[in-house]
């Protein structure tokens, strides 16, 4: 039987007990009449909703904090907050933390991804009259000097001894 909440399936029953069709029960709590007949069938041999225990490990995280994770992450969108960092402020139900896998796990639930921020260089004033000093010389360099150039991106070269 999917799951349903605890306040629907009680819901439901009072629905039925009051002497609602299942079909229509089923459309009130958008279901299927499947599970709502399951439903009113466990009523009657148990006497109880609850869901019965299931094999598997136990979440890490809570509902609450299931919800939390991606809404979290939606607010620190433009500073690209880490999963780590995440992991390290987000206490477990087991655990006293959270592994960065479960954030990742709970991010892609939710149809999202975590970044990691790629750093950069921050240009500063001295950067910029460097820059505008240097086009001022060479600006009136012919095609012969330019030719003698090779310029490349620093920022994406790595060098190892």
């Amino acid at each position: 039987m999917p799951r349903v909440p605890a306040h629907l399936r009680e819901c439901a029953l009072g629905m039925l007990q009051g002497g609602m069709r299942i079909v229509d029960v089923a459309r009130a709590i958008n279901c299927n009449v499947r599970t709502v007949r399951c439903l009113r069938q466990r009523d009657r041999v148990t006497g109880q909703t609850a869901d019965r225990l299931c094999s598997g490990r136990p979440r890490a995280t809570t509902p609450a904090q299931d919800r939390y994770i991606p809404t979290s992450h939606l607010r620190d969108r433009y500073r690209y907050r880490m999963a780590t960092t995440t992991a390290r402020v987000t206490p477990g139900t087991h655990n006293p933390s959270v592994s960065a896998q479960t954030i990742h796990n709970r991010l892609r639930e939710a149809g999202m991804r975590a970044c990691r921020p790629v750093l950069r260089h921050v240009l500063t004033r001295h950067h910029l009259q460097q820059h505008c000093l240097w086009s001022q010389t060479h600006r009136c360099w012919t095609r012969q000097d330019w030719r003698k150039v090779l310029f490349f991106d620093d920022g994406r070269i790595h060098v190892y001894r």
